[in-house]
């Protein structure tokens, strides 16, 4: 029973894991044209535009999803139905109402957001981001929902719905306002429409995904494997499990208002701890974009395109982080499970697994990101017209993020380690330490006209080490299930380490040899990239392989893992 539930927790992360894989490629094949089209000022606001709706929507949904899926898999944990259907029909009127009011906020007070944020023209794009919130907050919902029964599915399909929609319309819709030579602004204001649009048909998916579940639910047949994530909020009351809807409830259901607390007091901490990073990138943009102006002395549109260099290496720090989150989602209540059935050991094992995939998967990611970041950098985003200067400045920024990459990857797996273990509200105190050094260094570093935009991601990386390194210490003394030092951390480092060196040495020599038959341009770049890539990725496959980073019991708990590491002769 226990290495089901592992597999199941594995499982989903798999899936999910894929499905992030495609987003991002998909948003960032949606980015280059895009960002290309906007240009650095365009770029610019369409960073600010995110800072903004991030932030309100950190507030309103970011709990929602964790909430619903820890309190729903204890319900179906005990077949209690009844339950299941009282938390859904609480949470869904109440977001909705909670969605309604962030988006009119944001629609009706744009104005004065991007006047706070100083980028004034940046009030076209909130305006159209603004229904995006509501959307979301009935998405958070579905999606808690489908978690809390451990599928995955309907998550990730919304995603892939959102992500190609998102990539078709505001392409169309910025080519088209580009034709008519529209301004910066509206430029970005078109490319945020794809967005808020995806998003939208996102919730007929959900409705319908939610409908099947239900239906599984009425006649016996399951909605997924809710016995692998029984927590221990509700475990004082415990019946006999059914899975028939006209049986008895095996709890008293209770009130309306009783549901909607016990929601809140899992989504409050876990809004508060995400909203604080939302919060500090708000403020981070405004004392940017205030130094900028101020110290610098540069104009509101010479500010706003530093922004849009700095957006450029934001869309591929992201990248690695997108292979962890699905991970960390999926650790909540698989942990949460048998942390509640004190089963230490298995908890360990989850850990150490999470821990090892982790590091897997982010440290050759952010290492390569380091080491190939010009050539990254000219074959996403070339531009013939741009300065030396303003390259290399891109080029330092986006080495800085991929460094604080690894960290923002590892700070999603020590939060979802605290989560399940109960300790929801750790990261109350360990993200404003972060956020006062990152804004701290930015208002210092950014004014100074040596470093400029350059402080922002030494702020990012800053932070991001800071709470990790929190989150850590608080996890050893705290949590008994432990990340073991040697296996989860050394072993993927010397790997990733070696990789980077050797893709790097391989970009550099094929340059130099093709350089006389190809060129040094754009399309040469890509084709060099591609072989440093390809060559550094079955490096890397081997030296995991050799060193045993990952087991065969490792891969024994992922889709087809038998298979692979017989394939692989992985013992």
């Amino acid at each position: 029973m226990q290495e089901a539930k592992k597999s199941n927790f594995l499982k989903g992360a798999a899936i999910l894991a894929a499905t992030g894989v495609f987003v991002k490629i998909i948003g960032a094949i949606y980015q280059i044209p895009i960002l290309r089209e906007l240009g650095d000022e365009g770029a610019g606001y369409f960073h600010v535009t995110y800072m903004v709706y991030a932030f309100i929507l950190a507030i309103s949904t970011a709990g929602v999803p964790v909430a619903m899926s820890r309190l729903v898999s204890s319900a179906a944990a005990r077949g209690d139905n009844a339950l299941i259907k009282r938390y859904f029909s609480v949470a869904m009127p109440a977001f909705i109402m909670i969605g309604l009011v962030a988006m009119l906020l944001m629609y009706f007070f744009a104005d004065n957001i991007a006047d706070l944020m100083n980028t004034s023209l940046a009030a076209y794009s909130i305006r159209v981001l603004s229904p995006a919130v509501f959307f979301v907050c009935i998405i958070a919902v579905y999606r808690g929902y489908a978690q809390g029964f451990g599928n995955m599915v309907p998550t990730a399909a919304s995603q892939v719905v959102e992500v190609v929609s998102k990539a078709a319309i505001g392409i169309a819709v910025v080519f088209y306002l580009s034709h008519l030579n529209y301004e910066a602004q509206f430029l970005s204001a078109g490319a945020i429409t794809g967005v808020t649009i995806g998003l939208g048909l996102c919730i007929p998916l959900m409705m319908w995904y939610k409908g099947r579940m239900d239906d599984g639910m009425r006649d016996g047949t399951g909605q997924g494997d809710g016995s692998s994530v029984l927590l221990s909020s509700d475990s004082s009351c415990v019946g006999k499990l059914s899975s028939k809807t006209d049986e008895p409830s095996p709890c008293p259901v209770p009130s309306r208002m009783r549901t909607f607390l016990r929601i809140m007091k899992v989504c409050i901490p876990i809004s508060l701890s995400a909203s604080f990073m939302s919060i500090m990138g708000v403020i981070d943009t405004g004392v940017v974009s205030d130094r900028l102006q101020n110290a610098l002395m540069l104009t509101e549109s010479e500010a706003i395109a530093q922004f849009g260099i700095f957006r450029k290496g934001l869309s591929i720090y992201n990248l690695p982080p997108s292979l962890v989150v699905p991970l960390a989602v999926s650790i909540i209540p698989a942990i949460a499970g048998v942390v509640a059935q004190n089963n230490k050991k298995e908890a360990s094992s989850i850990v150490q697994s999470s821990a090892k995939l982790t590091n897997l998967f982010a440290m050759p990611a952010c290492a390569g990101i380091m080491v190939l970041a010009g050539p990254i950098l000219k074959a996403l985003y070339y531009d013939p017209t741009q300065t030396p200067e303003t390259f290399a400045t891109m080029t330092t920024i986006l080495v800085i993020l991929g460094a604080a990459s690894y960290f923002v990857c590892f700070q999603h797996l020590t939060i979802a380690v605290l989560q399940a273990n109960g300790y929801e509200r750790v990261a109350l105190m360990t993200f404003p330490v972060g956020a006062a050094v990152k804004i701290a260094l930015s208002y210092f570093l950014v004014g100074n006209p040596n470093i400029g935009i350059i402080g922002s991601p030494i702020g990012t990386l800053a932070c991001f080490a800071i709470i990790v390194s929190l989150n850590v210490i608080f996890i050893t003394v705290k949590v008994k299930e432990r990340f073991k030092i040697i296996s989860g951390f050394l072993k993927p480092l010397i790997c990733a380490g070696i990789m980077a060196g050797v893709s790097y040495l391989t970009y550099e020599g094929v340059r130099y040899l093709g350089s006389g038959y190809l060129g040094t341009g754009n399309a040469a770049v890509v084709i060099y990239l591609a072989a440093a890539i390809i060559v550094g990725v079955v490096v890397y496959a081997t030296l995991v392989i050799l060193t045993r980073a990952i087991t065969k019991d490792d891969l024994s708990h992922i889709p087809k893992g038998e298979k692979l590491a017989k394939l692989l002769r992985v013992k």
